[in-house]
């Protein structure tokens, strides 16, 4: 007899009350952020047609000099580009294939070749530009045109494949999309605008919180290239990025290793080992300023004082005050990746250990040849997310520990031993008259450094693991 294994008839009735009642709560209760929510969201819709009208008066007034050579470019990369994807991916890869992809790479390069120079107001094509600019804005058209480009691409050569009518949880083709309009509204409102107000502000020069400001093209990219404070703030910050993603996944493999043992209360270590990951960056920091606070109130300069009768400075010298970032994040992230290798640790097969161990490998070898390479896809998983953390999770230790100090040449010519990035961004974005548009440009800068290392992460190691079926 077949078991019935669906669900009663008044669950869904009930699920959906309940949905439609927190709904209505949710509603009632948090009506006023939703006034301004809308309030603020109809104000940005009736701006439209005057950012319209912008738009259209910077073209009617736009140079030809200036506007021609990304036309140009543009649909040349983008026709060729189209027709030879099309013409080794296309679905019958024939001659008709190739004419349909240079056709729509051409229109496609003639939009996508203003995507970015837009919001740049064609400054890099202009007479006066210099030629690092103008070299900028031609690799900007082209990416602009990929941008443009690869949705089109992967629309043509998908692979079509037949599905039987009843397959799946959707009968509707449109359901879906419908369930997805919430996200995306909320992703295009808080996050994809935004960064588009940002990028568009990184070309201004303007001044926390006076809201006079004025266009200035690459300006803002170029000092910072030649400012040695910035400098130092990247080097400091790759520095300690390499530092504490090596410390906390060695340290954590070790640990989760030994936590895997089969021994008495082990899901108590393993809760306690992971709990720190729980507490924010600036908690872990307050911790460990008791830890490395100078003089006899410090824990540890306590203990260095009984044991040998020295103390040390952790805070104010460059090189123990990194040791001290450095030594919070790595703890605070710790707990994360114990918790992924002590799950990768679980899952791998005994039988392959029983089989290394009947070849005559020793527990040594086992672990390198065959638990560390199956443990691939959880450290280059965890290899991502602690690349992130270490430039953008860093900013609560150092704020609370040594807030970017100690400062480094007279007077701080050359910045702090900790002012990382992300630090550097947030005291140009909010202190008062600081430089916005300067900020701005740091934010795109760190965004696309984060964005390429993922994907240069991706591509080079993604392609060499291989995934469990």
């Amino acid at each position: 007899m077949q078991e019935d294994n669906s669900a009663p008839s008044w669950f869904l009735p009930t699920i959906s009350v309940l949905a439609l009642a927190f709904l209505a709560w949710f509603i009632i209760d948090q009506r006023e952020g939703l006034v301004r929510l809308l309030s603020w969201t109809w104000n940005g819709l009736a701006q439209t047609p005057q950012a319209l009208q912008n738009v259209a008066n910077h073209y009617a007034f736009l140079p030809s000099a200036q506007l021609w050579p990304s036309l140009l470019l543009g649909a040349l990369f983008g026709a060729s580009l189209g027709a030879w994807w099309m013409s080794r991916f296309g679905p019958r890869k024939s001659g008709r294939d190739t004419i349909w992809g240079a056709v729509g790479g051409l229109l496609l390069g003639l939009v996508g070749s203003q995507l970015l120079i837009l919001p740049m107001q064609h400054c890099t094509f202009a007479a006066e530009a210099p030629i690092s600019q103008q070299i900028i804005g031609l690799g900007l058209v082209l990416a602009g045109v990929l941008i443009a480009l690869l949705p089109f691409l992967s629309w043509a050569t998908r692979r079509v494949r037949r599905y039987d009518s009843t397959a799946g949880y959707f009968r509707s083709a449109w359901l879906p999309y419908v369930l997805l309009v919430p996200m995306l509204l909320s992703l295009g409102l808080f996050l994809y605008l935004p960064s588009l107000q940002m990028v568009g502000l990184s070309f201004f020069r303007r001044r926390f919180p006076l809201p006079q400001e004025r266009f200035i093209c690459l300006e803002n990219y170029t000092a910072l290239f030649q400012d040695p404070i910035y400098q130092n703030s990247f080097i400091t910050t790759i520095l300690l990025m390499i530092l504490i993603v090596l410390l906390s996944l060695g340290l954590a493999l070790g640990i989760a290793v030994l936590a895997s043992q089969k021994i008495r209360y082990a899901s108590v270590y393993r809760t306690l080992l992971i709990w720190p990951f729980a507490l924010s960056p600036v908690v872990a920091g307050a911790i460990f300023l008791t830890m490395f606070r100078e003089g006899p109130t410090g824990l540890i300069n306590a203990f260095t004082n009984a044991l040998f009768g020295t103390e040390y400075n952790w805070l104010r010298d460059p090189r123990l005050a990194q040791v001290s970032v450095i030594a919070a994040s790595v703890w605070n992230i710790l707990g994360f990746n114990i918790l992924f290798y002590v799950a990768g640790l679980q899952n791998i097969p005994k039988d392959v250990l029983e089989a290394a161990m009947i070849d005559g490998a020793n527990r040594y070898q086992r672990f390198w040849q065959v638990t560390f390479p199956l443990l691939a896809p959880f450290t280059f998983f965890l290899l991502v997310t602690n690349v992130t953390y270490a430039f953008y999770g860093i900013y609560g230790a150092v704020d609370t520990l040594t807030r970017g100090g100690p400062p480094l040449g007279a007077a701080g010519r050359d910045g702090g031993a900790t002012e990382v990035l992300i630090y550097k961004l947030y005291q140009d974005a909010f202190n008062p008259g600081s430089p916005v548009g300067l900020a701005a440009a740091q934010a795109v800068i760190l965004f696309l450094m984060v964005a390429s290392l993922t994907l240069l992460q991706f591509r080079t190691i993604d392609t060499r693991i291989a995934y469990a079926e």
